[in-house]
């Protein structure tokens, strides 16, 4: 069938199967180009390891770093009527081009929450792989079952302790007007630090510490975003901030745990980029928008690879790694220059619906949108008749 984009607010809800093995194959020549992560890990599980950062981690590994892969996601998979999700796609392509290239990688389909996620990953590491020495978590979630109660969490993007009022891009209309969002309830704070804090990072490395199968020296990171000024009120100080400060909490405890290894557990901060989840949160569609325009014109635009890649080699596996006063690994860096936020900041109140294409970068801010989901990659042609079932060998 001919596949085109079908976007459904802040989701498009089709993939298509050739461009996504496309993106996939720009992002893997990138880290090829680059020179090789110098001591980089040898045996990686990716948690969440088919889109965005989780994907650009285990490209960076496998192709940077030669390392063995084991990567865990939950995805839809194709009928011969439907597409899959863009995951499917990705980690359908990812794991053909690692085993082209002669490189161990397996994928699970899986709820990664449950615990029998954890003993099946378990399974195959002691099966396959040896001992793990780097555990990237990158699982994004609207929602979380507890493995022990059964209980279903929901998260939620809300302010706390009063509303917030801001400017918002429409992303379906290209309406720019305000937008007010009531506070959170302790309810809603508590469930989003359940699905998006490190309660689930730490279980995780719990199971594979008991089961014996982390290296001596092992790292793990789990990604956060914080952000400046403009989008600290719906995202550092808000019901995501409380449940990334949860992440904090979690790194010095699984450091704390893995100290007998001599291990160590980083939250790494990366800069504001198009995912699926970034793309959901209001304000932000237009602040990337403004930012990538920045950026661009100074030449510190990074995009997920860009970032994934300097992740490893200027912070996880270097002598010297840039680290805050609370021990997390920054690559916002070039972000958070006051020169590029002083120019943000100065574009920000001047942006109307009429000058949106001339002071900010929206043109590319949707372009990377659809590239999510295979869309608008140049070397594809879009109007070929391709074939939704795509090949793929996960464990499920």
């Amino acid at each position: 069938m001919i596949i085109k984009p079908k976007v459904r607010g802040f989701i498009c809800i089709n993939a298509h199967p050739a461009g996504c093995a496309a993106n996939v194959q720009e992002q893997i020549d990138f880290v090829k180009s680059q020179p090789a992560v110098e001591n980089g890990p040898k045996n990686v599980l990716v948690l969440g390891s088919s889109t965005g950062y989780g994907l650009a981690s285990r490209i960076t590994a496998a192709f940077g770093s030669g390392a063995k892969t084991f990567g865990l996601f939950f995805e839809k998979p194709p009928t011969e009527r439907k597409p899959g999700s863009a995951g499917f796609y990705n980690a359908a392509a990812f794991e053909a081009k690692a085993k082209e290239a002669g490189l161990y990688a397996k994928s699970m389909n899986i709820d990664a929450f449950s615990n029998d996620a954890k003993q099946k990953a378990i399974d195959v590491i002691k099966a396959d792989m040896g001992k793990i020495d780097l555990v990237v978590y990158s699982l994004a979630a609207p929602r979380r079952t507890d493995p022990e109660t059964g209980e279903v969490h929901s998260s939620v993007l809300k302010p706390i302790g009063e509303s917030y009022t801001a400017k918002n891009l429409n992303t379906d209309t290209l309406k720019i007007s305000d937008i007010t969002i009531d506070p959170a309830s302790e309810e809603e704070i508590a469930g989003t630090v359940k699905v998006m804090g490190g309660e689930d990072w730490e279980l995780w490395m719990n199971a594979l510490s008991e089961a014996g199968v982390l290296a001596e020296g092992c790292h793990t990171t789990a990604y956060t975003y914080l952000g400046e000024k403009l989008t600290w009120p719906i995202y550092g100080k808000a019901t995501i901030g409380r449940a990334k400060e949860d992440l904090d909490r979690a790194a010095t405890s699984i450091t704390e745990q893995l100290s007998g290894l001599n291990g160590k557990a980083y939250v790494s901060v990366l800069k504001a980029l198009v995912t699926q989840a970034s793309s959901a949160i209001p304000v932000m569609p237009l602040y990337i928008s403004t930012l990538y325009k920045v950026m661009k014109e100074d030449g510190t635009h990074e995009g997920c690879i860009e970032q994934a890649y300097r992740l490893f080699t200027e912070g996880l596996y270097t002598q010297t790694p840039r680290l805050d006063d609370v021990n997390r690994l920054r690559m916002d860096d070039r972000e958070l220059t006051p020169e590029t936020q002083a120019k943000v900041e100065d574009i920000w109140p001047k942006v109307t619906e009429d000058n949106l294409f001339e002071l900010t970068d929206y043109k590319g801010y949707n372009a990377e949108f659809l590239k999510l989901f295979g869309f608008g990659v140049e070397s594809v042609d879009y109007e070929q008749d391709v074939s939704t079932l795509v090949e793929a060998d996960f464990l499920s």
